[in-house]
């Protein structure tokens, strides 16, 4: 055979090669390396809405972090607020309970002192009666009379 008739079989082969290639390998081939760019770009799509989450969780968490930290900070405010009113009130309390003893304790030295006026009189009144018995059941003396009031006020 010639050259020419081998390279006019050659291109045939080739042709059929090349259609048998185009109508048979290549589709299959094809639609898997398109598959696979979708898969691959939708995993990117996922991937960059993922990364876009996970951004606004970040910015979300943030945001109540603060929140919960103003909260919190309020709240130790407040109770600071409360407990310094606790103590106000407590010394308020305890201020009054402390008039309140005192004033029961000037109330009862003022009875103390009543009663000790009232024995005081009732015992000078009972001397004051004994010496005027005294006076009476004997004569009328100034001597003895002078005598007996001495007497009476050492036992004053």
């Amino acid at each position: 055979m010639s050259i020419n008739a081998t390279l006019f079989v050659q291109a045939i082969v080739f042709a059929i090669l090349v259609w048998f290639t185009m109508k048979f390998v290549w589709p299959p081939i094809a639609n898997a390396l398109d598959e696979r760019a979708e898969k691959i770009a939708s995993g990117l799509k996922a991937a960059e809405h993922a990364h876009i989450e996970l951004t606004n969780a970040h910015k979300h968490v943030e945001v109540e972090l603060a929140k919960n930290r103003s909260d919190a900070a309020a709240r130790m405010a407040e109770a600071e607020h409360r407990a310094l009113a606790i103590i106000d009130e407590a010394k308020l309390r305890a201020t009054e309970e402390a008039n309140k003893i005192v004033a029961a304790a000037h109330a009862e030295a003022d009875q103390a002192i009543l009663r000790g006026r009232e024995l005081l009189r009732d015992q000078v009144a009972v001397l004051a009666v004994k010496g005027a018995e005294q006076i009476l059941r004997k004569e009328v003396n100034a001597t003895v009379h002078a005598e007996l009031l001495t007497q009476l006020k050492s036992e004053l």
